[in-house]
């Protein structure tokens, strides 16, 4: 049984960091966040960060290929407007872009890129409209687009309540996509043509949404709480997917049949504040790393399971 890490056994790690959406380990150890201040940033052994790399716009999710370089979903935003997939090698410092635009339509926000075995970069698109946030306002404009090796791009699904963080089971046969405003974790079967099937809800609705809050604001945190938002997803060697509601300051794991369990809770935010993303890296993938939009560091845990190694890490 999952049992819930206590937030006195977590800490704060990366200090200085700009925006740390994210957190990529690469095979050799080394942990890298996304980091709004250049590309991406590496923590070396003083807590110091190394910071590499231009990417413009506001780095988001970030993920290894099979060469160890790093690939990011630029969130881009309403600044300029723009937010491409790119890739970011850390042995040059380069940015490159790979995908910029979809259907002659530049990208506005590339939310979190994934690599699977076969090297092809699984990417969400939140949404093309800016005013929509995380309030809910009726966008369904988000979609999951793919890069393949021979340089296709393919849009395979589309319809998403704002579509956040994405991941695969161990064997690929499924992905699954955050779906923030409808509060939920959308499962797609992947087929033998690489396209994906209709989606289905995985696990139950997570809580409530912001227009089901009332309107005071700030919103006490007993409601706060019960805020359902999907942000990150990623998946633990027993099949668990671990969610982040980024609103509640909660971390929550789906488990195979279909459970919920809390496993990190910080309501008021007082070290885990609009948690994004998990990661997991170090020995035997049980240190998890949990990235932020507002703060200026990541959360590191102690994990209760080892995280399931990603297409990257695994021989």
């Amino acid at each position: 049984m999952l049992q819930p890490i206590d937030m006195n056994a977590c800490e704060a790690v990366g200090h200085g960091a700009r925006r740390p959406e994210d957190v990529a380990v690469s095979v050799d150890g080394a942990v890298w966040l996304s980091d709004q201040g250049g590309a991406c940033a590496m923590i070396d052994g003083t807590d110091a960060l190394a910071r590499s790399g231009d990417a413009g716009g506001a780095p988001n999710g970030i993920n290894f290929d099979l060469e160890g370089r790093i690939v990011i979903a630029n969130f881009g935003g309403p600044d300029d407007g723009y937010g491409p997939l790119q890739r970011f090698d850390p042995a040059t410092g380069e940015v490159e872009i790979l995908v910029g635009e979809i259907d002659g339509r530049r990208l506005y926000g590339c939310n979190y890129p994934l690599v699977d075995s076969r090297g092809r970069i699984w990417c969400s698109h939140s949404t093309w409209d800016a005013s929509v946030g995380l309030s809910g306002a009726g966008a369904d404009d988000g979609f999951v687009f793919r890069l393949d090796p021979d340089g296709s791009v393919r849009v395979l699904a589309e319809g998403i309540r704002l579509a956040n963080g994405i991941a695969m089971d161990y064997d690929e046969q499924h992905l699954f996509v955050c779906e923030t405003t409808a509060c939920d974790v959308l499962r797609y079967a992947i087929e033998d043509d690489g396209s994906l099937g209709a989606p289905q809800r995985y696990g139950p609705v997570l809580g409530l949404d912001i227009p089901a809050m009332p309107d005071q604001r700030p919103l006490p945190v007993e409601w706060r709480s019960r805020l359902g938002l999907t942000d990150g997803c990623g998946f633990d060697v027993d099949g668990n997917l671990w969610v982040t509601l980024v609103m509640a300051n909660k971390v929550i794991a789906i488990t195979p049949e279909g459970d919920v369990v809390t496993m990190l809770d910080d309501p008021e935010g007082k070290l885990m504040r609009n948690p994004t993303n998990v990661s997991w890296g170090g020995d035997g993938l049980r240190d998890l790393y949990i990235g932020s939009i507002t703060s200026d560091y990541v959360v590191k845990a102690p994990s209760p399971v080892p995280g399931m190694a990603q297409a990257y890490q695994r021989p």
